[in-house]
């Protein structure tokens, strides 16, 4: 039975503090994933709850990990080494800023252990510095929802464009699946007078240790207008459909792209999610979303 649980520390409002850096203390024989919420107001008052909404299969109460200003900030799986920002980078969190909690969610693929009196310490060592530095950090996470056909390959793709008036300099990106994916790529696209132009932010093994990895190019920057795109190549080897969902017999698509900006706040909007397949693909587009072309399809797909 899969659980995922929160706990959230209160920052100090009355000043400043910027993680510079965070020691992952789990390991993945116990701890599926972990995720760092940065939230404006935690889900829930208790020092514990359950925040699995979309892995609640037993129909117990459930809260998000924010009920306000809910940004990731850090992520860990199958046993991912620690992650230090680049020099002068650090996340802004306490005094007036958005993040006036810190909330763990812990994903828990069994609990039987639990419940014959086992313990777990797992959890985040944070290194930070009160000293104010001008590249305040921030996290884009691209997903999508849909479905897998049984015995195929599938896309799922997702884009977004920048609507905000910054530049963002990209430093390091994480992709993260279930047991179907294989390849998770993400790009930059710009649009040329209907031409797009591709380039790579980077692409990985979503089996492999599921870390922060660096940029490919630590010079590129994203500004107001371009579009920012990922996609997950998965082969669902099964007789029947898979679903995107938070359970281990669901599937996840996901590209983390963190990033810093200068003597500025971090992008407002901090996801970018599609429907996913069957009802968006990045050549058809939708509403609101924008249709690509020039699609690099089999350098998206392999390594």
């Amino acid at each position: 039975m899969d659980v995922y649980l929160c706990s959230p520390v209160r920052v100090n409002y009355t000043r400043h503090y910027y993680i510079v850096g965070f020691e992952p203390n789990a390991s993945m024989d116990t701890a599926h994933h972990m995720l760092l919420y940065g939230c404006k107001v935690p889900g829930n008052d208790g020092t514990v709850w359950n925040c699995g909404e979309m892995a609640n299969e037993d129909g117990d109460e459930t809260h998000s990990p924010c009920a306000e200003g809910s940004q990731i900030i850090y992520a860990w799986a199958r046993d991912a080494p620690q992650l230090i920002l680049p020099e002068g980078v650090g996340f802004k969190v306490g005094g007036d800023s958005p993040i006036q909690y810190l909330v763990l969610q812990v994903h828990y693929l069994h609990v039987e252990k639990f419940k014959h009196g086992a313990t777990d310490r797992s959890g985040i060592t944070l290194r930070y510095t009160e000293q104010k530095l001008s590249k305040s950090a921030g996290v884009l996470l691209l997903g999508t929802g849909g479905r897998l056909k049984p015995m195929s390959e599938v896309h799922m793709e997702t884009s977004c464009a920048i609507e905000e008036d910054k530049i963002l300099h990209p430093f390091a990106f994480r992709t993260h699946t279930h047991q179907l994916g294989r390849v998770v790529s993400g790009y930059k696209v710009q649009n040329n007078s209907g031409e797009m132009e591709w380039t790579l932010l980077g692409k990985r093994n979503p089996q492999d240790p599921q870390m922060f990895y660096p940029i490919k190019d630590p010079s590129l920057t994203i500004q107001k207008g371009d579009i920012v795109a990922a996609r997950c190549t998965m082969f669902n080897k099964n007789n029947e459909t898979v679903n995107i969902g938070g359970t281990s017999k669901d599937e996840m698509c996901n590209f983390y792209l963190a990033y810093w900006v200068s003597n500025d706040e971090p992008l407002e909007n901090k996801y970018c999610f599609t429907s996913g397949p069957p009802s968006y693909f990045w050549e058809s587009g939708l509403p609101g979303y924008p249709s690509l072309n020039n699609i690099p399809d089999i350098d998206a797909s392999t390594l």
